[in-house]
């Protein structure tokens, strides 16, 4: 649905005040306003549609390595966190090991962890925002560390 554009009046007072009138009897300056952009019904009604998962602005926040069920070898493993588009630089990431935490928050999307015992372990990672407010949670990625 487009606006036609329309022509106002610009009009300046003895003390420099200006003023706008569409009516062109006061008098002005004529000036031709461009019409303003529209948006469709049905285009918002597709935004919302997509309500940015996980948390906006992330379409992905996902621990991608090690993969659920890895067996790893000896005490220590990287982990990986897939966040698309790139983290924010007000944003930060905790990684939490059998739900403490094991990482504090940091500007980055990869972790070492060391010393890891024998067993099973659940490894999950938390979006914090700005003002240190958890915002998201990836799903736990279980795996099983095999003492060397």
């Amino acid at each position: 649905m487009a606006v036609e554009a329309q022509t106002v009046y610009r009009l300046t007072d003895a003390q420099g005040n200006v003023t706008y009138t569409d009516d062109p009897e006061r008098g002005g300056e004529a000036v031709t306003l461009a019409p303003l952009p529209s948006v469709s019904p049905s285009a918002t009604a597709a935004s919302r549609a997509r309500p940015g998962q996980p948390f906006m602005p992330y379409d992905r926040f996902v621990i991608e390595s090690p993969a659920a069920g890895a067996l790893i070898a000896g005490a220590s493993t990287p982990v990986e966190v897939r966040i698309e588009p790139p983290l924010r630089d007000d944003h930060r990431v905790q990684l939490r090991v059998n739900g403490e935490l094991s990482q504090s928050a940091l500007h980055s999307s990869a972790f070492w962890l060391a010393g890891l015992p024998g067993g099973r372990h659940h490894l999950q990672a938390e979006l914090v925002d700005g003002q240190g407010r958890v915002q998201h949670r990836t799903e736990a990625v279980s795996i099983e560390v095999v003492a060397r």
